[in-house]
């Protein structure tokens, strides 16, 4: 029998806290529960079922578990980890499968297939959207700052405004409510340079 929702839920949270280096200020914890509410909001919004939001939540959760092992290939790293754990937890082979399709949708240039996946992409950049923007984006340049030291402000406003002006959101909720406060943050950053 698989165990509940929140029994799988502490496990991975615990293995985050216990394993995450400290030099992830943006990968964090914190981010990935973020990103597990961000994903249930928008799934609600788009009407997704019950069953498909129970696997969206685990998705949510190990969609960045990777990065305990390294930041490079984290996404297939997350796969490999959640796929384990999930057998051992009696998932079956389809909802595995669906599971690891929203994790590697998430790897940067998105580009989810199904609605699950198009959400939980959605939720992981949800904050390009948010007044938060300005204080995760600068969690996120310390974060680089461990692997590149040389990376200026300036450089990185650079990468910040070419990603933003790439990125576009997937799913009909995010297109209609998100990119609008994005572009304005967006905007904003055009502004400090």
């Amino acid at each position: 029998m698989k165990p509940s929702l929140s029994t799988i839920r502490h496990a991975v949270i615990r293995y985050l806290n216990e394993n995450l280096p400290e030099y992830y200020t943006y990968h964090n914890t914190q981010h990935t529960l973020y990103v597990y509410e961000k994903a249930q909001y928008i799934a609600k919004k788009e009407n997704v079922n019950p069953v498909d939001i129970d696997l969206l939540k685990v998705a949510a959760l190990y969609h960045d578990i990777g990065f305990a092992k390294s930041h490079i290939d984290h996404e297939k790293l997350g796969c490999a980890m959640a796929t384990k754990q999930l057998k051992a937890y009696g998932f079956s082979e389809v909802e595995i499968n669906t599971i690891c399709g929203m994790i590697m949708a998430t790897k940067i240039p998105q580009n989810p297939k199904t609605l699950l996946e198009q959400i939980l992409a959605d939720a992981d950049l949800e904050y390009l959207a948010t007044a938060k923007y300005p204080s995760t984006s600068q969690a996120l340049y310390q974060e680089l700052l461990h692997f590149n030291p040389n990376l200026s402000e300036t450089e990185w406003h650079n990468i910040q405004i070419a990603f933003i002006k790439n990125h576009n959101y997937h799913t009909a909720y995010c297109k209609r409510y998100k990119t609008f406060r994005k572009n304005k943050n967006l905007a904003r950053l055009e502004a400090t340079l």
